[in-house]
This record gives structure tokens, sequence and C-alpha cells, in this order.
């Protein structure tokens, strides 16, 4: 992108648990886990360790697949002459949208007067944006994009 941004947001997914608060997590489920085990072992119920094992496995990889994509951040950037939105992982970027500046607009989706949907339109092309933001950031969010644009289309003349 050439010249000034009117806006360059990235956009991160909140951590519901950080690192240390997992470890914890999954020592407390498996603890609880294997007392409860040998309970039902020493009343002969010989299976229900092997699902409570089950159990504290699924946690931890839902835990780790939630981990993972919230290491993907989506940049939202404005200038005169095009707004683009590009998905980031530590390892890789990708081109979601592009669009010129002077045709694009913000659709704002509300519903029981919450912001649940934000996103970019051109000729029937539609980009759903900052859907990791809660609905007022996303409100927030929206308004700022609309002023970076307007300012974008201003800037050119």
């Amino acid at each position: 992108m050439h010249g000034a941004y009117f806006m360059d947001a990235v956009i991160t997914p909140n951590r519901s648990l950080s690192q240390r608060g997992f470890v914890i997590l999954i020592a407390v489920i498996t603890g609880v886990n294997a007392l409860t085990a040998l309970i039902f072992l020493r009343m002969g119920a010989t299976l229900v360790p092997i699902f409570l094992g089950l159990d504290v496995v699924a946690i931890t990889v839902a835990f780790l697949v939630s981990f993972h994509a919230a290491r993907q951040v989506e940049r939202v950037q404005v200038t005169a002459h095009e707004v683009r939105v590009l998905r980031q992982t530590p390892r890789a970027q990708a081109l979601v949208w592009t669009s010129p500046t002077a045709f694009t607009r913000v659709g704002v989706e509300v519903e029981d007067e919450e912001t649940v949907g934000v996103k970019l339109m051109l000729s029937g092309k539609v980009a759903k944006v900052a859907a990791a933001l809660s609905p007022r950031e996303r409100a927030d969010f929206a308004r700022a994009l609309e002023s970076a644009i307007w300012r974008a289309r201003r800037a050119r003349y």
C-alpha cells in the first residue's frame, strides 16, 4: 500500500486463559479425574477411568486449538487509494479483501441494540471484519473505520 495510513488496525482475539492458568486448570481437572477414577476402580467399574482420561485429553485439545486460533490476527488498513484486510499468523499472511477506498462502504449489522457484525461492501461483494471484538468494540470499530474511509476519500482531492 502506498501513501499515508488513515487506519492500520490490528484486531487480536481475547485470550480467555493465560498459559499459567491453563496449566493450573488442566492439573486440577486431572487431579479430580484421577481421584474419581480411583473411586470407580475400587467399586469395580474399570471402563470409567478410560472415559475420564479421554475427558482430560478432549479438554486439553480444545484449549490448544483455541490457543492456536488466538494467534491469528486481523489487520484492517485504509489509505487514500485502497482498503485492505489481511489475516496474519506467526507464519503466514493472507490478503482477504482489497477494494478502492472511493467505492468501499461499511455495513453494520445490529440486533437488539448490539452491533453483531461489521462488513466491508463493494459491488455485491462482502467481507466481514472485527468478528473477534465484543459488540461495543465492534460499534466503535465501525465508526472509526467509516471515519478513516471518509478522511481517506477527502485526502484524494
